[in-house]
């Protein structure tokens, strides 16, 4: 892939000193556009407090509802010597359809963070990152084959990308023989109280031959801030920033765990593994999630009064085989199961993703994905659960599809 660079030269007062060094600064983005078929959409309730819902035809950015979301950013190095290099990334997300920012209106909100990287002792960068389950485990997950859309119900397992972590400092090694390890911290900034709003993660990774495997932990405090509620359209504790119950006139959001945003902590154990053999890869991951000590109103808020610990385990198994260079062809299951908080019920989440992807260029593919969904049980909002495809609004019933035919340019 082609990209554009921009050779920036020492400071003059400095040419003596840094003769040697050299600097760059690289350009790159990726827009991603598609029309999406939904079987069915909410719109709100019936004078009887059911859930209304329709079909749907729309055209969006995949951001929402695609691959990777439209995107553009800066990558730059300067060479230190002695195989140290300084680094920084700042990427933005925004919205191809109309122009907007994506990622609640911050201007870097995927990416934006600084470093030192060793050819020895590895990478350390501060800012705006994605945890290391990122890094390790999410390369084993359905994402790989069907973008965001493809994450498990409300992407419980933080796998598909949908979320970053503010204020971190992050760590990751060198390649020692195909093992890789790292870790995450990032700081609450709570006065008063050091863990209030803190998170922390690791992983790690072992690659020989066709064969990989990966390990991720994920620790959130304060979730509803720290986690879902970090971008700066959010609100503080008194904000359900994981969801919302909808109401006459609007759709719900994350139905899955939205009941929840009062938990103390937020938990994942994620691992997964793959095998490549030809052109087939094959690959399946397990997490378990948990939503803790319900009930902190310092968190968030807990209209449905939960106590306790909510937990989701998920299961899921891909496969995807080129074809031909230029066709990938992909499949996955997901299985879902949510433990409900405080003795009210659990549900259950089957879902299944068909996608194809035609590469017309090194930069330039075409694609088409069809995701189906069907839920058992009650969800988090204390309802017969609704099917609730990542990213998608929800359906108003037990069972949804959605189909996405798009195109991808990369630069």
């Amino acid at each position: 892939m082609k990209k554009s660079h921009f050779w920036v030269g020492p400071i003059v007062a400095l040419a003596a000193a840094n003769a040697n060094a050299q600097s760059s600064v690289t350009l790159y983005g990726l827009i991603d556009l598609g029309i999406n078929y939904s079987s069915n959409a909410q719109t709100g309730r019936n004078a009887d407090g059911s859930l209304n819902g329709k079909s749907q035809v729309n055209m969006s950015d995949g951001a929402t509802r695609g691959y990777g979301g439209s995107r553009w950013g800066l990558k730059g190095s300067e060479d230190l010597g002695g195989g140290l290099s300084a680094i920084f990334t700042l990427e933005n997300g925004y919205n191809i359809v109309n122009g907007a920012i994506a990622q609640g209106g911050a201007m870097f909100g995927r990416q934006a963070f600084v470093g030192l990287s060793s050819n020895t002792f590895g990478t350390v960068t501060l800012g705006r990152q994605y945890d290391t389950q990122s890094d390790f485990v999410a390369n084993y997950s359905p994402a790989i084959i069907a973008g965001i859309s493809g994450a498990v119900p409300g992407d419980v397992d933080g796998l598909g990308h949908t979320r970053r972590v503010n204020n971190a400092v992050k760590y990751l090694s060198q390649n020692y023989r195909g093992f890789t390890f790292g870790g995450l911290y990032s700081l609450g900034g709570q006065a008063g109280n050091f863990t209030r709003s803190q998170v922390w993660a690791l992983g790690a990774n072992y690659a020989i031959g066709g064969f990989s495997a990966g390990l991720g932990y994920f620790n959130a405090r304060d979730p509803n801030l720290s986690s879902f509620g970090n971008s700066p359209n959010n609100g503080g504790p008194a904000t359900n920033n994981m969801g919302s119950a909808g109401s006459l006139t609007t759709a719900q959001s994350n139905p899955i765990y939205a009941g929840y945003s009062s938990a103390h902590t937020y938990e994942i154990y994620s691992a997964g593994a793959s095998y490549k053999y030809g052109g087939t890869t094959f690959a399946a991951s397990f997490s378990h999630s948990a939503f803790d000590k319900l009930g902190d109103l310092e968190a968030g808020p807990n209209p449905f009064h939960y106590s306790g610990t909510a937990i989701f385990n998920t299961a899921t198994a891909t496969v995807s085989y080129l074809a031909t260079p230029a066709l990938l062809i992909g499949g996955a299951y997901t299985y879902t199961h949510g433990g409900g908080a405080g003795g009210d019920g659990s549900a259950t989440y089957h879902q299944g993703i068909f996608a194809v992807q035609y590469f017309l260029s090194k930069r330039t593919e075409l694609y088409f994905f069809g995701v189906y969904q069907a839920a058992t049980g009650t969800d988090s909002l204390g309802q017969p659960a609704v099917a609730s495809i990542e990213l998608m609004t929800p359906s108003s019933t037990n069972h949804q599809f959605v189909g996405r035919v798009g195109i991808i340019q990369r630069f």
